[in-house]
């Protein structure tokens, strides 16, 4: 392991406290984290578990946490360690500190959820819907599977994004197939009550047929989209889903 080396104390306090700033260069970081009776990841945890006990919820504890994620300390993990030491030194300590966590966990709990849903399904998450993101709610992905004979694409969404009301028109044939890959979504027509997909689910949508699609609000969704060949198709964008009409949707 690298070697840990800290000059935080001289910076801030090399003229003012030097012996100080000595012993906590040299001696609390130098000696002390550099030895390995203890491996890296717990001391980080029982660190931070010391300066919650002790209701340190300052800038030191933000440095302590983002240590502790670099040693590769996992949003679950801290969780699980700051649940369980607020039983013991107090449930207002926890609150403090996990308003703290969320902070330095975000970023890799979003990459986190995403590459798991990936690995969950056989056919990748592809690239930003860039393309049509002016008719979706949130974010979402593409990728093509096959643009010969039959147009079959993965689309990815991301928590509660979802795409807006949209027609698929065709003088004869056309329309579209949904199988739901990996996550939980929902499928609704206009007039009727939304549909849930979980993996394996597959929803044919006729032609001429109102309707929208996307991720619940707590799970990634992968579905592919199937383009049913026709005469005369396309695709007609309509209104957003309305934030009071989804939301109702557990």
């Amino acid at each position: 392991m690298k070697k840990i080396t800290q000059d935080a104390g001289r910076k801030a306090l090399g003229e003012f406290a030097p012996d100080f700033a000595h012993f906590n260069d040299d001696i609390l970081f130098g000696e002390n984290w550099n030895n390995h009776d203890i491996d890296h990841k717990t001391r980080c945890i029982i660190t931070v578990v010391a300066l919650m006990s002790s209701g340190i919820t300052d800038s030191s504890l933000k440095y302590h946490l983002e240590n502790a994620k670099k040693a590769g300390v996992t949003k679950k993990e801290i969780a699980a360690v700051v649940t369980h030491v607020g039983f013991y030194a107090g449930w207002p300590k926890a609150w403090a500190v996990f308003n703290m966590a969320k902070e330095v966990w975000a970023a890799e709990s979003a990459e986190t959820e995403m590459a798991s849903h990936e690995n969950s399904m056989i056919f990748p998450i592809g690239a930003p819907n860039d393309g049509f993101k002016q008719y979706f709610s949130g974010r979402s992905y593409l990728a093509p599977v096959s643009k010969e004979q039959v147009g079959i694409f993965n689309v990815t969404f991301e928590p509660a994004c979802r795409n807006n009301w949209h027609i698929h028109h065709a003088t004869k044939g056309g329309g579209q197939i949904l199988i739901a890959l990996a996550g939980r979504g929902w499928y609704q027509e206009w007039g009727k009550e939304a549909v849930e997909m979980k993996p394996g689910d597959c929803i044919n949508i006729p032609a001429g047929v109102k309707h929208w699609h996307g991720a619940a609000k707590n799970s990634w969704f992968s579905h592919l989209a199937i383009e049913v060949p026709g005469e005369n198709g396309s695709n007609e964008w309509l209104e957003p889903v309305s934030e009071e009409e989804y939301n109702q949707l557990p």
